[in-house]
């Protein structure tokens, strides 16, 4: 693969509304468009990092310094023959995972791209569709979330996970529960919001009939959540605290959790990721695809990811239209039936690049190139 450029663009994308979660509110995706360049093809992905470190300890600012002074010099230097040669390139450098992910994301497209594959198809996907469902943030009210809720039913979502924190907890579950029964697939997403001293307001979610509920304790544990898993019906689903294989396979052995959300970002990209899913089908344990509030290429590598066979429950991969007006697709993700949409079948990601409006949306942009780099 002979990468002989590297493009950067960070763009700045309003949200149609704002989301909340424990962390915080977002009102706009602040984004870093990457592409790579290799004779005629260019492949092409996003930074999921958020502006601010409240997720994990990456920002938009850290990811492109790392791209520009670390990253991408290595890559254009030293090359690869393949996109898992690029994990093992980074393997040294410690964590910057979205940094990292941004990146090795393009080369898959690109290597896609050149074999004329799907991406899918490349990772070895064998689903034609995938389920997937919606995430809905903390409301201001509970009419306001019913209101959503009922909403994202009509439209076929498969799953639909709720933002909880301290003090919006019980009654917006409850609330749910009575309205629309015991039987809509319902998950709980905390954020990290809770922790042992909690344990009995968290054992009340098992009263609910859920998924699952999700990264309850801290961003970094697996030690609390296995006891805590040890005293709930609940399945305790991993976000945060999983950044490898390795991660995964002692969460696993702990008994920490019974489900896997994988984020490819989180991971360092789609060799980790792959990897993840692997342990976890070995062992009988289902995973999902989480998102990241990502806009359309970043929902593309999600789409490919969640092909695979392992990816039992369905992801937060919901319509362009959930977050944005406009995407920076074409065609905009769009559900292909209720609750599903297409694997693309198009070599790479499988969708075109609306450069009018990344270009409207740039706020800063940098071309890096084997000469410039020696220079």
């Amino acid at each position: 693969m002979d990468i002989n450029q590297v493009l950067l663009q960070r763009i700045k994308m309003p949200l149609k509304s704002s989301f909340e979660t424990s962390f915080g509110k977002v009102t706009e995706k602040d984004i870093i468009v990457v592409r790579v360049f290799s004779e005629d093809k260019v492949g092409i992905a996003e930074s999921v990092a958020m502006p601010f470190p409240i997720y994990n300890e990456e920002t938009t600012g850290t990811v492109w310094y790392m791209l520009e002074h670390f990253l991408i010099p290595q890559l254009l230097e030293k090359g690869v023959k393949h996109p898992r040669d690029v994990f093992d390139m980074f393997s040294y450098i410690r964590r910057n995972n979205m940094a990292k992910a941004a990146l090795e994301m393009a080369v898959w497209d690109l290597y896609s791209k050149q074999n004329g594959l799907s991406l899918s198809a490349v990772l070895g996907g064998t689903r034609k569709e995938i389920e997937v469902g919606v995430s809905i943030g903390i409301e201001d009210n509970i009419d306001d979330l019913l209101i959503k809720v009922n909403h994202f039913l009509n439209e076929g979502y498969k799953k639909i996970k709720v933002k909880i924190k301290p003090g919006w907890d019980i009654e917006p579950l409850r609330a749910i529960r009575n309205k629309f029964g015991d039987d809509i697939p319902l998950m709980a997403d905390a954020n990290s919001a809770y922790t042992l001293n909690d344990k009995a307001l968290l054992k009340e979610l098992d009263t609910f009939n859920l998924m699952m509920v999700e990264q309850p304790l801290a961003h970094d544990d697996i030690i609390d959540h296995a006891k805590l898993q040890a005293e709930m019906k609940t399945p305790i689903c991993l976000d945060e605290s999983i950044h490898s294989v390795e991660d995964a396979r002692k969460a696993l052995e702990i008994e920490a959790c019974k489900i896997i959300n994988i984020k490819i970002g989180r991971v360092g990209g789609l060799t980790e990721a792959k990897k993840i899913h692997d342990l976890c089908e070995e062992r009988d344990v289902p995973v999902w695809c989480g998102g990241m509030l990502e806009a359309g290429i970043g929902r593309a590598h999600n789409i490919a990811i969640a092909s695979l066979s392992n990816f039992t429950i369905p992801g937060d991969t919901s319509s362009s239209s959930r977050y944005f007006n406009e995407d920076i697709i074409f065609p905009e993700v769009t559900l292909s039936k209720p609750g599903m949409i297409s694997v693309p079948e198009r070599p790479g990601i499988g969708f075109d690049i609306n450069n009018e409006l990344i270009n409207k949306m740039i706020v800063n942009d940098k071309t890096f190139t084997k000469a410039t780099m020696i220079s």
